[in-house]
């Protein structure tokens, strides 16, 4: 297929490029400078410089294209508009079309659980309480439409646990569980959304959910619970999400698409040092 991929160059994207050129897909890489452009290049896919705020040229582009993939994300001011713009032009390129659209969502609108799915009531952290009409929207077009919601992302040690490494403490009372997922599992999960009949939202979660305590045993190091208070006083909303309680299993993926996570727990690569090549 020929699909159109945004936010290439970033941690979720640029894993989601490598599983898409190889498994022999013609990529377009939408990008927003020229230097940009020349790091997804080398992948084999096409960079095109634009501006996904603009949606009626990002829908002109993807008229052009048999599918696309959106995990590109603004900052925490301008997340919302990014994500409406690049959804209003999907719908109105591919309305009344076959062709799949696959949206990045997350685990944080769900809120706390001990088993969280796809069909538990959102109660999202104010954070991510925009994605839920949005979705709303995407998945009653009719459009053909995947949201992949991914837990806490780790691996090649990058994301939001590589932000423990070399901490003294730890976000919360160390309690809460994190659910999460290797970068690549989730790749694989991206891929497999593009064969989806739509209309459907995916936990992608690995099933492995440590506490925020056990990670912190895992790197080893002499850490100390900082505390809620503590953690909502240094950063704020950000915050108020990592204090999340959270456990999934991603279920609905396996059964619906065949996912099956594979790579390492997030445990065992912070007990070797959250390499960068696993």
């Amino acid at each position: 297929m020929k699909i159109l991929l945004t936010g290439g160059t970033g941690y979720i994207g640029s894993a989601v490029l490598d599983r898409l050129t190889a498994a022999g897909h013609e990529v377009t890489a939408v990008v927003r400078s020229d230097d940009s452009r020349a790091k997804v290049e080398p992948t084999g896919a096409t960079g095109l410089v634009g501006d996904l705020f603009d949606s009626a040229w990002l829908r002109e582009q993807l008229t052009t294209h048999d599918a696309a993939i959106h995990t590109a994300a603004g900052s925490d001011a301008d997340d919302q508009a990014l994500n409406t713009s690049v959804v209003e032009a999907a719908i109105a390129a591919f309305g009344g079309t076959t062709n799949p659209f696959v949206l990045t969502g997350g685990v944080w609108t769900y809120g706390s659980g001990a088993d969280l799915a796809e069909d538990r009531e959102p109660n999202p952290v104010p954070l991510t309480a925009w994605r839920v009409p949005l979705e709303h929207q995407l998945l009653d077009s009719g459009l053909r439409a995947t949201v992949v919601q991914p837990a806490v992302v780790y691996g090649h040690g990058a994301g939001i646990p590589a932000m423990l490494v070399g901490q003294k403490s730890l976000p919360g009372t160390g309690d809460q569980h994190w659910t999460t997922v290797h970068v690549d599992d989730l790749a694989d999960l991206y891929l497999a959304a593009l064969e989806a009949p739509g209309g459907q939202a995916y936990l992608a979660a690995s099933g492995d959910n440590p506490t925020v305590r056990e990670l912190g045993d895992a790197i080893g190091a002499d850490v100390t619970a900082q505390g809620d208070e503590a953690t909502l006083d240094a950063l704020g909303p950000f915050g108020e999400a990592l204090l999340l309680d959270q456990q999934a299993s991603g279920a609905k993926a396996r059964a619906d698409l065949g996912w099956s996570p594979s790579r390492p727990t997030l445990v065992e690569l912070l007990r070797e040092g959250y390499p960068a090549d696993r």
